[in-house]
């Protein structure tokens, strides 16, 4: 049971929008919970791509030299919070840098231009995902939002966070659930 007091900390987490969402901003989003604690949560959305924009553009407005490492990478719509502020999820396998949150065992995230610079060489993490913006909940925001059955959660899996394939990572969190997403009705209720 999640108390204001103690929190169930979802850190490591997928959130997984369940259909009606409210906010067309999460229609069928899937969004890594970076942090969760009493003061709120934080988490990227994995799942939308910002259209027209790839990091090689984003290389070039930081003046970071490309490198065929970064060509045709995507970038993701992280959050609708800060939209202009970018961030790196990745694997745990790449150096700390100075700004490097440590998930767990599994997951970081990076938000300085060190990482950018090393992915831009081919040098960086094993897996990234490249965002701007992200998604934040206030104190108890969250925990209200999963009493009202607006999200599912799931544990994180590398593979569907990572996967190129952004169409399928929401049926494929909710099938790591054991849910069929054909049978989710966008009603709920409390027991």
């Amino acid at each position: 049971m999640v108390t204001a007091d103690a929190p169930q900390d979802l850190a490591g987490s997928l959130l997984i929008a369940m259909p009606g969402m409210g906010d067309p901003r999460f229609e069928h989003t899937v969004v890594f919970l970076c942090a969760h604690s009493k003061e709120g949560a934080m988490g990227l959305i994995v799942n939308k791509r910002v259209p027209e924009i790839g990091l090689d553009d984003l290389l070039d407005q930081l003046k970071i030299d490309r490198g065929s490492a970064s060509r045709g990478r995507v970038v993701h719509f992280g959050g609708p919070v800060e939209g202009a502020r970018g961030f790196v999820l990745h694997s745990s396998d790449a150096p700390e840098y100075p700004a490097t949150l440590k998930v767990d065992d599994t997951f970081a995230m990076t938000a300085t231009r060190d990482i950018l610079v090393d992915i831009a060489r081919g040098t960086g993490p094993r897996a990234t995902l490249t965002a701007l913006g992200y998604a934040g909940w206030g104190p108890g925001q969250l925990e209200s939002e999963l009493r009202q059955n607006a999200w599912l959660t799931v544990a994180a899996d590398a593979a569907i966070v990572f996967d190129p394939d952004d169409s399928a990572k929401w049926a494929r969190a909710l099938k790591a659930l054991g849910i069929d997403p054909l049978l989710l009705s966008s009603g709920g209720g409390t027991a």
